[in-house]
């Protein structure tokens, strides 16, 4: 599983570094940073709630 972001869409407010501050991050621009490469096997869970929680429905699964 690999996360992708439309940034059209995202608004940085955060709620997936909530969910999964292992994988997203906010960086000093408050631009959402997405850790590159496949999520790690015990994060998908989080990562897929972050997906289902984000308020602007920015988040996608790209592979």
């Amino acid at each position: 599983m690999e996360i992708g972001v439309d940034r059209s869409l995202c608004e940085a407010n955060a709620v997936c570094v909530g969910f999964a501050p292992e994988v997203f991050d906010l960086d000093d621009d408050e631009e959402l940073v997405i850790r590159p490469g496949a999520v790690p096997g015990d994060q998908v869970e989080r990562v897929s709630d972050a997906i289902k929680g984000c308020p602007k429905n920015a988040l996608f699964i790209t592979g």
